[in-house]
């Protein structure tokens, strides 16, 4: 990456086990709002580290920070103060071009609400993202309909968003996330408007998912039977980001 800083070992938190770098790593992250004449301050010195092929389930009540530590660990948001590595380049001072040229290419972004295009299908959809950077169609409709085929759409391949379930629709927004091959993935509340039901199916879709790609996964969740199938869980208190059980 350009105009990137590396971290030194000494700056990097260990493994567990191994010596290998985190492939996301949020170093003594402060934000702040500000609500009226009074300051909130939302994260006061988080850390957080997440490998590659690892899961990372973000519990917190509503009004912690998830969202924030989220948008801060994607780019979509800049800390106050602290700073964030990818691959082990910090990105802090990196222009707007170059945080988005990481955005595209390293990250993927899942939300709660899929945001799916309603006029084109569920293959049409994770295409989209393939060939505005630059594969051709075929190329595109190749990986997309593996990607949907993984995930149990196969037969749905043609369908627009209207024509799919709320699950299968959030499968085709995860498809989406993951077309251009990144290598973090952030989901916010992916499963916050799904049944019980269908949600543990849609996760048991995205840990299979992180675990075949080595993709480094925080996900938001509110559902702790969820939380409790991933590989480590955390939550916010008091600003920081802490290790659950």
């Amino acid at each position: 990456m350009d105009d990137t800083t590396t971290i030194t070992e000494t700056e990097t938190p260990a493994a567990q086990g191994s010596e290998e770098p985190p492939l996301v790593f949020l170093h003594a992250i402060n934000r702040q709002f500000r609500q009226g004449g009074a300051t909130l301050d939302i994260l006061k010195g988080a850390e957080l580290a997440v490998w590659s092929g690892q899961s990372v389930a973000l519990v917190a009540p509503s009004g912690a920070g998830k969202s924030t530590l989220l948008h801060i660990a994607g780019l979509l948001e800049h800390a106050d103060a602290g700073e964030v590595y990818i691959d082990g380049a910090a990105t802090s001072n990196l222009t707007d071009i170059a945080r988005t040229r990481i955005r595209r290419t390293e990250i993927g972004f899942v939300y709660q609400a899929h945001h799916l295009l309603p006029e084109f299908s569920a293959l049409e959809n994770v295409m989209m993202p393939q060939m505005i950077r630059g594969l051709s169609r075929r190329e595109a409709s190749a990986r997309g309909a593996e990607l949907l085929s993984y995930l149990g759409l196969k037969d749905r391949l043609t369908h627009r968003p209207a024509e799919l379930s709320g699950g299968e629709q959030q499968r085709v927004a995860i498809a989406r996330a993951v077309a251009n091959a990144p290598r973090i993935l952030l989901a916010d509340e992916p499963t916050g408007n799904l049944d019980v039901r269908t949600a543990e199916h849609v996760f048991s879709a995205l840990g299979q998912l992180v675990r075949a790609s080595g993709l480094a996964a925080i996900i938001a969740t509110h559902n702790l039977d969820i939380a409790a199938q991933m590989d480590r869980r955390v939550t916010i208190r008091d600003g920081l980001v802490v290790e659950l059980p």
